[in-house]
């Protein structure tokens, strides 16, 4: 019996249809991988878009408007990469994998921590270093 075989049962028509189930489930699983993966490339956009904004924006009047608008795309890249992780987690514990290894809830909360973490120290950064003033 090869690997893409179905188990061999008595009702073919059961059997076939249980191993399509468990490869739609398989497929689902890709599926929401390949989707947190879009929503972690939309949270680095919005980082992005915040530290652009900044950069062209410097010397925007009143100067903290520019960081203000930079945090606000950069604290929206962090929290969705948390939701996105929060989502795939649901997801994943509510499929089971049969022909294909999933990748680990850990390295989703991994990811998803290490770039809320990111855009969080970024903001800091981004209101503290200007010698200390917070106007500047």
């Amino acid at each position: 019996m090869a690997q893409d075989d179905p188990p061999k049962d008595t009702d073919k028509s059961t059997e076939w249809a249980e191993f399509r189930t468990d490869l739609a489930e398989d497929r689902n699983i890709m599926a929401m991988e390949r989707t947190f993966a879009g929503w972690m490339r939309t949270a680095f956009a919005a980082i992005g878009i915040g530290l652009g904004f900044r950069a062209v924006f410097g010397e925007f009047q009143p100067p903290w408007l520019a960081k203000a608008i930079a945090t606000v795309f950069i604290f929206g890249g962090g929290w969705l990469a948390v939701t996105a992780e929060r989502r795939a987690c649901k997801t994943l514990a509510r499929l089971d994998s049969h022909k294909f290894e999933a990748i680990s809830t850990p390295n989703f909360k991994f990811m998803a921590y290490a770039v809320a973490t990111g855009s969080a120290i970024l903001i800091a950064g981004l209101w503290i270093l200007n010698d200390g003033d917070l106007t500047g």
